[in-house]
């Protein structure tokens, strides 16, 4: 029964999100424009910008993409629309079905946004296999715990601060096992060397959904 809500607001989702195209498009205008500007700033050719930065720029234009998608999840339904769900589904569906269709959106977000940034800065990598693999679970766990966050945000006054507030000591233990699971593919080592950081990554997100699971029909009926 709950797998059959999940899938029902997870369509709900994507046909919203394929009539109005505000997120998808917004995202990525603001995804190219980022990009555009960080190529325009540098000013180099693409052989000159060296590995580190050119993975640190990376990561920090899609954390904030992820917080500029995600930030909005609750805050942009009116609350009529949540006292509706709450006689019709269990709140547990909706925190799932919400979780999966951000994390939907952030993974083709970077992947296209993975795809401009090597057009326009240059490709140092030599595992790309491995650094997409990074790159969709740093999206997954960045979906998971900004919507969240999202949903505690939604419930105060000054959402946007809340926001910023609560998301960055959630996400920066992510960003630093991401950016050196990143590092290692650029570098073509070994993908042993980067199985702890993986499992790491994964429980981080498993952790995150079970929280999100268990705490938000608290924060639904409050």
């Amino acid at each position: 029964m709950i797998m059959r809500e999940i899938l029902i607001l997870l369509g709900k989702e994507l046909r919203l999100e394929w009539r109005r195209k505000y997120a998808f498009n917004g995202i990525l205008l603001y995804i190219v424009a980022t990009v555009f500007v960080a190529y325009l700033s540098f000013n180099l050719k693409k052989s000159q910008l060296s590995p580190l930065t050119w993975n640190a720029l990376f990561w920090i234009i899609l954390l904030f993409t992820a917080i500029s998608a995600i930030a909005k999840s609750f805050v942009q339904e009116p609350e009529s629309r949540h006292y509706y769900y709450y006689q019709l589904v269990r709140p547990e569906s909706v925190i799932i079905s919400k979780i999966l269709y951000n994390s939907l959106l952030m993974v083709v977000m970077s992947v296209i946004g993975l795809l401009i940034y090597v057009i326009l800065l240059g490709n140092p990598v030599q595992d790309m296999s491995f650094f997409l693999l990074d790159v969709a679970l740093g999206s997954m766990g960045f979906a998971a715990a900004l919507t969240l966050v999202s949903a505690i945000a939604a419930k105060a006054q000054s959402s946007g601060t809340l926001m910023a507030v609560l998301g960055f000591p959630v996400v920066l233990p992510m960003i630093m096992l991401l950016i050196k699971v990143s590092k290692n593919a650029i570098d073509g080592l070994a993908r042993s060397q980067s199985h702890d950081e993986l499992l790491m990554l994964g429980g981080i997100n498993l952790i995150v959904l079970a929280v999100s699971f268990l705490l938000f029909p608290f924060l639904w009926k409050a």
